[in-house]
């Protein structure tokens, strides 16, 4: 361990090893989730400001649990998740249906992962699609290192509106979409949520549903272009999707990092930490220790399924793991065999990545094919 300065100017322990991350992620008792989880990253997440009504993701213990139990029933669970498979499934093949006609180049990340998880939080939520820009924004905004507290706040007020107005609609006309489900939730709880509570948890959703699995999905894909055996895998057994998924996950870990603050005097691995201390566990780092995952670089499809962390580990492990899950497995299954050709339209070198963000990846994706199958 050692300790680091950080993009935005913060001083943190860096954590990197894999047994090191899951005790500072399951242990909130030292180490609290107050600091909010990017301010070693972003501008507009300073560690040290208040915890204001509704910031769940900043809260520890009892108050963080209250809205877990309302966020859980309505995206978490093994039921609902199966509920939205066929909706995925639609949307990743009417997507590839709209490039059939096409042989690139084209942009995949513009013209297909972004589009497929915008579509699928639009119709999770029950709102049309071209509202999506908001949440489009919001996302942008939240997630760019150069964007500060002002400018974010500028983006929210918009975003909190629209949602608010959603919330208060669905509580007087519930439907089975997300929000309904969590506004129900929310109203029968021992301490139900406040309307701004409610507010926050469905546009902290919204926001971050959209580029984290974009990337991811698109990361993912350039992954297996680089390397051709695996691609080959998927294309002639799409069961193999969910064991693929998992690795894809392991080995991109496409977050920059969570962070904590010490509560207590401590300890990590025998060196001492300082109560007030923050510290930054390198998820990416932790799912490559070697310790852990025997030949950690390589990209192995047949992998045994290890606990990875690329969700997080703990209280705070990320709520909207099992529709990411969903998404890319379902486009690992669906993609490499309906466009059996495809591959980069430009050398490696030349695919711009993300710089300065919370989430990484590629920025682009420049494919080409020779043609797109039909679905079934």
């Amino acid at each position: 361990m050692t300790k680091v300065l950080c993009p935005t100017g913060i001083e943190a322990w860096l954590v990197t090893r894999y047994a090191d991350v899951r005790e500072v992620l399951g242990d909130q008792e030292r180490f609290s989730a107050r600091s909010g989880q990017a301010g070693h990253v972003l501008l507009n997440q300073p560690p040290g400001a208040a915890v204001e009504e509704g910031d769940f993701n900043r809260m520890d213990s009892t108050d963080h649990l209250r809205f877990r139990r309302v966020i859980a029933p309505a995206i978490t669970t093994v039921k609902r998740t199966e509920l939205f498979r066929p909706l995925v499934q639609r949307v990743v093949d009417e997507l590839l249906d709209a490039l059939a006609g096409e042989t690139g180049p084209v942009d995949l990340h513009a013209r297909f992962s972004t589009p497929l998880t915008s579509s699928v939080i639009a119709e999770l939520l029950d709102v049309p699609p071209e509202d999506g820009v908001l949440f489009h924004n919001a996302a942008r905004a939240l997630f760019d290192g150069h964007v500060d507290t002002e400018e974010l706040e500028a983006v929210k007020v918009p975003l909190y509106a629209y949602v608010a107005e959603l919330v208060a609609q669905r509580v007087q006309e519930p439907g089975e979409d997300v929000i309904s489900v969590m506004a129900a939730k929310a109203q029968a709880a021992d301490q139900p949520l406040t309307q701004l509570e409610l507010t926050k948890v469905a546009s902290g959703l919204l926001a971050a549903g959209y580029d984290t699995t974009a990337s991811l999905i698109t990361y993912g894909i350039l992954a297996l272009l680089r390397n051709p055996d695996q691609l080959a895998l998927l294309r002639e057994d799409p069961s193999a999707a969910p064991n693929a998924a998992e690795e894809l996950l392991r080995l991109l870990s496409n977050g920059s990092g969570l962070m904590r603050v010490a509560t207590v005097d401590t300890e990590i691995a025998g060196t001492r930490i300082a109560a007030g201390d923050y510290v930054v566990v390198a998820l990416q780092s932790a799912n490559q220790d070697p310790e852990r995952f025997p030949l950690p670089e390589r990209l192995d499809l047949a992998r045994p399924r290890g606990a990875h962390l690329a969700f997080g580990h703990g209280p705070h492990q990320c709520p909207g793991q099992h529709i990411a899950r969903l998404e890319l497995t379902t486009v690992l299954a669906t993609l490499p065999r309906r466009i059996p050709s495809l591959r980069l339209a430009v050398p490696f070198e030349e695919v711009p990545f993300k710089k300065d963000a919370a989430v990484l990846g590629p920025a682009r994706l420049p494919v080409a094919w020779d043609e797109v199958l039909p679905a079934g």
